[in-house]
């Protein structure tokens, strides 16, 4: 299930003259027998509440008071979310004739036409105190009290996210609810502008229009929501058709070789599910995810990440995760990973969220071969995005569960090959996409590929800064320390490593690699840092540099750059 929970107004929704009908309750039932949870949120105050429903056990959380009070009824507890007004307001609005006049716990209610009466009694007690206005009702209330925070706060309580709620109303202090949830709904009978602002405006009224929602939602649960407010727009087709990814699809794989874009990609996807308040969490192998805005981040390259920390994180905090792993070797990782999946599908079907995990590097931890050990079965792994070179070097079980593939550059009809193989279906004929464009492809629909034009990110990706600080590029591009006369064959395979082996090789060494310029070639081409390779061709062309004052302005520069251990980058 994707909505996880039903909000619902009581009066002119639920209700009708305040009364629910035995079909409508009996539709409630049948919701909650589907395991989502029930939420009556109402500008009621609680007793009248409880002298018009007396059983309220079928609700898990009660909002009254238009936000201000919040109800459990399996507890009875009671708790305030906000301040009572001072016992002068009810008195003074008695004194200026507003009538009839009901005080709950918070809220104080009238009706109109007193509302100039009400905001000149607040003005004259100097209160700082809001309005709202429901079908002719006049309600009193602290300033950022509605319906909006109460529903947070219930979900707060039940640990939803209010992505994963639907909610439904009919009056003009519904606004707020609707807004903040999922997935709005207005019964027939509701006022134009609520309708106007709802998602769903439905066919029935009052209860029997609720009823139609619980149809429609267990029938189709996510599929009721309009695809461009849970999707993550990606780009536009070859018609300029939106393009968006939606998290109740199943997996992502991103593929395409090294500098294509991937990464950037996937930080522009964060950025879209920080503005859709999805919550993400990253599997980040090479720190290629520093300060990534609205995240929270454990481990980094000199420390692992606590497993316990990172699903502490993940099921008490509503927060978007970035698991640095750098300093985890490969066998850790796969573990790490492991009991991630089995963490965040256990918490997924529970919560809603986390509503993606991006895992980068995928082939490194779930490569092709090895014994996954999935929960469940392939299409209970959470809503993923796989971030990987080739297909083929993934796992075959992970490649199941994919349903959408992105595929980077020229090597893209390749990768569509590559996935169709691993699934044993016919591959798709294609051309490579034009620069700024990707390959999307469902393997599973049947459609042919079709080429996306991508939107730019709005963050600035430090493009594999952590990999060239600490991981690991690759024999073929590692830096190769071997002197005049070939006497030496040492591997750095990063710019950490480069700097301690630099520090104990012999000056003659030293200083054929810097007369060459191969210093600054391997900075220009593989570490692809233009400023770090001009800097470090400077220091290359002052031949009366000693190998000692060489070394140290070398490591300077790339202290500069890159932050890395005190004893791997302490002054030379």
């Amino acid at each position: 299930m994707y909505f996880l929970a039903l909000a619902a107004d009581y009066d002119g929704t639920l209700a009708h003259d305040g009364v629910v009908s035995a079909g409508t309750l009996e539709s409630l039932r049948r919701l909650k027998q589907s395991g989502r949870h029930l939420l009556l949120v109402t500008g009621r105050e609680l007793p009248d509440l409880k002298h018009l429903l007396p059983d309220l056990s079928l609700f898990d959380r009660v909002v009254a008071e238009n936000g201000a009070l919040l109800y459990v009824p399996a507890t009875g507890e009671e708790r305030l979310l906000a301040s009572p007004p001072p016992e002068a307001l009810v008195q003074r609005l008695a004194e200026r004739g507003v009538g009839p006049i009901s005080a709950g716990r918070v809220v104080v209610a009238t009706w109109e036409p007193h509302q100039a009466q009400v905001v000149e009694t607040i003005r004259e007690l100097g209160l700082e105190l809001q309005i709202v206005f429901n079908k002719g009702a006049i309600m009193i209330l602290p300033p950022g009290v509605n319906k909006a925070s109460g529903l947070l706060a219930a979900l707060h309580d039940l640990r939803l996210s209010p992505q994963n709620a639907v909610a439904v109303g009919d009056a003009e202090n519904d606004h707020a609810l609707l807004r903040a949830s999922g997935c709005a709904a207005a019964v027939a009978n509701a006022v134009e502008a609520l309708k106007a602002d709802a998602d769903i405006v439905l066919t029935r009224d009052h209860g029997d229009g609720v009823s139609e929602l619980v149809d429609a939602l267990i029938a189709a649960d996510a599929l009721i929501a309009p695809r461009a407010k849970h999707g993550l727009h990606l780009g536009h087709g070859p018609g300029g058709e939106e393009i968006v990814l939606e998290p109740w699809q199943g997996s992502v794989l991103i593929a395409g070789p090294s500098g294509c874009g991937k990464s950037t990609l996937a930080t522009a996807l964060t950025e879209k599910m920080t503005e859709r308040c999805f919550e993400f969490c990253v599997i980040d192998p090479e720190g290629d995810y520093p300060g990534l805005e609205h995240t929270v981040g454990v481990g980094d390259a000199r420390t692992a990440p606590v497993l316990g920390d990172a699903i502490s994180l993940l099921r008490n905090a509503e927060v978007n995760l970035v698991i640095n792993t750098q300093a985890m070797g490969l066998g850790a990782r796969r573990h790490l990973l492991a009991a991630l999946f089995e963490e965040t599908a256990s918490l997924k079907a529970e919560t809603g969220r986390p509503h993606w995990v991006i895992i980068d590097e995928a082939h490194q931890v779930l490569p092709a071969g090895s014994e996954i050990d999935l929960p469940g079965k392939a299409g209970d792994i959470p809503s993923s995005i796989f971030i990987t070179l080739d297909p083929a070097a993934m796992a075959h079980p992970i490649l199941r569960s994919v349903h959408v593939v992105l595929a980077f550059g020229s090597a893209a009809p390749h990768i569509l090959r590559s996935m169709a193989q691993a699934l044993g279906i016919e591959a798709p004929e294609v051309s490579a996409p034009e620069a700024g464009c990707l390959l999307w492809w469902s393997p599973w629909s049947g459609d042919p590929p079709v080429t996306v034009r991508l939107s730019i990110p709005e963050q600035c990706h430090k493009r594999h800064a952590g990999k060239y600080a600490a991981g690991d590029v690759g024999a073929e591009r590692s830096f190769w320390f071997r002197g005049p006369h070939k006497e030496m064959n040492i591997r750095a395979r990063n710019l950490y490593e480069f700097l301690d082996i630099a520090d104990g090789v012999s000056d003659a060494v030293w200083l054929h690699h810097l007369q060459a310029g191969d210093y600054s070639a391997w900075f220009r081409h593989v570490i692809k840092d233009t400023t770090l390779a001009v800097q470090a061709a400077a220091i290359e062309a002052r031949h009366r540099l000693s190998a000692s004052e060489s070394r140290r302005l070398i490591g300077k520069a790339i202290r500069r750059h890159y932050a890395a251990p005190a004893e791997s980058l302490s002054e030379r």
